[in-house]
């Protein structure tokens, strides 16, 4: 496919090595920081840009100690003559985070910006920048589009192993020069203690960056903005955080581990037996709300997740929250389900949002998979936490939901669908038919599942026959949670040409191996 060329990463890499300097040790960075007033303001996290359109995009920042946000941008490296953007003013209220928002930018150009921190008494006080960059999406269709994604970070007690290189699947994600990453979900594991060591298989040892706020699960809203900022302490996500934009969405690790709304937590749990989840919750979506760039949420903890981000005219992607909405986790065979794992609010903006669109193609990011069985038992109870329960028969429970939107897809003949998600943590494509399904009012349509990043992989889910899926391809561990160190660690990535249309698949593992590659035309049915 035709595509831009990435630029020099040199300033990109300067920032990032700059603000690497400050975080060589994770002491003192799991609190609100403590500083002196002769100094000057770093920002030590690093920096972010997202939800990138063609003319606007966010980005973020963490200061050590309040400071005004000043972001410049150019079209250059060298910065000559930037455009600067006065941001907020960066204190405790948001855990001294804050986003920008950049809007006129030319289309389809490589955008390199730099994050100043003033003194907020004095403003000629400022640290030292951080750069990063980002391409807004074409206008046309002539150059293309590629992005990754994936989901599922510091799971299962796998955390910042600097010996096997981090977050080492950042850097191969990064070599693919992608125009955006979509991370499907569970960005930390809020109730997944890290440990320093943790035995392997084979005898050796798996070594962790530790910090407080990830030794116990998180509680309170200093936990989950621990939480957060553990993942930042690795230097090969904050070097690809400075050269690719994020589009973020969340699901259960956020908070806890298969949580609903309503839930109460009972005894023989980490957690004080009668902790509301609706609690927990309000805490992590105002830390998720403080450290990522979301256009719909940024510096409004009220704020919706679930969102479109338009990628010029071959690509919308429609940003899913299935967790904020649904109902309880059940054995989830009732036949009628008002409520679903969307509720009825984000399933007509779904609709309308995907009837109104005119992208060649448009991705469905689902955080969670459609026809693989995902269990949740509970005291013995065939509790389900996604859209499958194992039925292969007639929709009932959440599937009702999933058939209503299917059929709406067919019948206002919406064409370019393909639904992309992880959670699961292996990667796998299927392909669902109506003419394998019990529920046929539907065109076929492909999943793909890619996960985890940097957390325990585990077999493959058995798949539900209702929609008719057929598994194309899988790639997973014989056993349950396999570290990091052991591989079985995936992303996925997505080519759209400009000239043809075509959409091409590709699953590929942490050091970039491509395992399964697969090209769909525009406008085809039953590909």
């Amino acid at each position: 496919m035709s595509h831009r060329p990435f630029p020099s990463r040199r300033s990109v890499l300067r920032g990032s090595l700059a603000a690497s300097a400050a975080l060589t040790l994770p002491v003192g960075l799991g609190a609100a920081p403590a500083f002196a007033r002769s100094g000057r303001p770093q920002a030590r996290w690093g920096v972010q840009a997202g939800d990138v359109s063609a003319n606007t995009g966010l980005v973020w920042v963490r200061s050590d100690r309040p400071a005004r946000m000043i972001v410049e941008t150019a079209a250059t490296e060298s910065f000559r003559n930037p455009h600067r953007w006065r941001g907020p003013l960066l204190g405790s209220g948001t855990d001294f985070t804050g986003t920008t928002r950049l809007h006129g930018l030319p289309a389809g150009e490589q955008i390199h910006y730099r994050v100043l921190l003033a003194d907020p008494d004095d403003p000629r006080r400022t640290g030292e920048p951080v750069t990063g960059t980002f391409r807004t999406a074409p206008a046309g269709r002539r150059h293309g589009v590629r992005f990754v994604w994936s989901g599922d970070l510091a799971g299962q007690g796998w955390g910042i192993n600097e010996s096997i290189g981090g977050y080492r699947i950042f850097d191969a994600m990064a070599r693919t020069d992608p125009d955006f990453f979509l991370c499907s979900g569970d960005n930390i594991y809020a109730d997944g203690p890290i440990a320093a060591s943790a035995p392997l298989p084979d005898g050796s040892v798996y070594r962790s960056l530790t910090t407080e706020e990830k030794s116990h699960v998180a509680t309170t809203l200093a936990d989950y903005r621990g939480n957060f900022r553990y993942n930042l302490l690795d230097n090969a996500l904050r070097r690809f955080n400075a050269q690719v934009p994020n589009i973020i969405q969340w699901d259960d690790h956020e908070v806890r581990n298969n949580w609903y709304p309503g839930e109460v937590i009972g005894t023989g749990t980490p957690y004080p037996a009668g902790t509301r989840l609706d609690d927990l919750a309000r805490r992590a979506r105002q830390a998720f709300s403080e450290y990522f760039p979301v256009s719909t949420i940024s510096g409004r903890p009220d704020g919706r997740i679930y969102r479109v981000v338009h990628h010029g005219p071959l690509l919308d992607v429609f940003v899913l929250d299935m967790r904020t909405y649904r109902n309880a986790n059940s054995p989830d065979d009732q036949t009628t389900d008002p409520v679903g794992i969307l509720g009825r609010e984000q399933l007509e903006w779904l609709k309308r949002e995907l009837a109104k669109s005119r992208a060649v193609w448009k991705v469905i990011a689902n955080d969670m998979p459609l026809g693989l069985v995902v269990p949740d038992p509970v005291e013995g109870k065939p509790n389900f936490e996604a859209v499958a329960q194992g039925d292969p028969g007639a929709p009932l429970g959440r599937e009702l939901q999933i058939a209503e939107l299917l059929r709406f897809v067919k019948h206002r003949r919406i064409t370019g669908t393909v639904w992309l998600t992880a959670d699961v943590h292996h990667t796998s494509a299927q392909h669902y038919d109506p003419s394998r399904a019990a529920f046929k009012d539907f065109e076929p349509f492909w999943e793909f599942v890619s996960g985890p990043l940097n957390a325990g992989a585990f077999p493959a889910n058995d798949l539900d026959g209702t929609f008719g899926p057929d598994r194309v391809f899988v790639k997973a561990p014989p056993t349950a949670n396999v570290s990091p160190a052991e591989g079985y660690q995936f992303f996925g990535q997505v080519d759209i040409d400009g000239d043809s249309g075509e959409l091409t698949v590709r699953l590929r593992e942490y050091d970039g191996t491509v395992l399964f590659t697969r090209t769909l035309r525009p406008g085809r049915v039953g590909q």
